[in-house]
């Protein structure tokens, strides 16, 4: 993997009452994040995180999940599209793991089948932090973390958490969204549509490039990848990546 590494608004607190509809994909509802100003971005942590700021966002819906082994094999049947590397894999290939050993374009491919695209990096940090910005789905505090993440030092994975690799794409209730989103931090990471490239307003030097961004940590990556905000580099044509899938979003007129 390739890791290259303002004051905003307190926005109000309002419980949003999350609308879910069954969606082209069985087993996996999209939920519905409502239009609306949101923070993006931090200047606390790493460069390419900065700055931070509040956008105005659009609504758009999104799968509850990660899209599964069962979920992408279904697609494999129906359009002839290879399979994930890892599909016969003993354990990353069960059923209701989420899908890995996929590139960028295998998860493009996937999400157009069914009338959807991948998340913006926008989108997927909104679904992931809440209006209010915050540093982890379930709040603001990592002290305990209800995810499926790795040891402490880069970049193993261990059974703490219950699983050595990935673990049910529904599992951790307890870490979902402010909207009931799960496992948009750690299990694993996730392709965005975006090219790698700084933030507008960043004048760190770095330019656009051959990247794209992977979202949200895995299932051995330590706490310090498990953030809203952190933002992967990495190749699209790679496809052997034991750690990374997707999720789709259904962007709203």
């Amino acid at each position: 993997m390739s890791d290259l590494c303002a004051a905003a608004l307190l926005l109000a607190f309002t419980p949003h009452a999350a609308a879910a509809d069954a969606g082209p994909i069985a087993g996996n509802p999209l939920i519905g994040i409502p239009a609306g100003p949101f923070v993006f971005g931090r200047d606390d942590g790493p460069e390419n995180e900065r700055p931070r700021r509040v956008l105005d966002g659009q609504a758009f819906a999104i799968n509850r999940t990660e899209i599964t082994n069962r979920q992408y094999r279904r697609f494999v049947e129906e359009t002839g599209h290879r399979s994930a590397f890892y599909a016969n894999h003993p354990a990353l290939g069960l059923d209701d793991r989420p899908v890995v050993g996929v590139s960028w374009g295998d998860a493009t491919a996937f999400c157009r089948h069914y009338g959807l695209s991948l998340p913006s990096e926008r989108q997927y940090e909104r679904a992931a932090r809440g209006a209010n910005g915050a540093a982890f789905p379930w709040g603001e505090h990592g002290n305990v973390v209800p995810a499926n993440f790795g040891t402490d030092d880069c970049c193993s994975g261990d059974a703490r958490d219950g699983y050595p690799m990935t673990a049910p794409a529904d599992a951790f209730a307890d870490g979902a969204s402010e909207e009931g989103v799960l496992n948009l931090v750690g299990n694993v990471w996730e392709w965005t549509s975006d090219i790698y490239a700084p933030y507008e307003g960043n004048a760190s030097g770095e330019s656009a490039g051959q990247y794209r961004v992977l979202r949200g940590g895995s299932w051995n990556s330590d706490p310090s990848h498990l953030t809203t905000t952190y933002r992967l580099a990495y190749d699209p044509e790679f496809r052997f990546a034991a750690n990374g899938g997707f999720r789709c979003v259904r962007s709203e007129p």
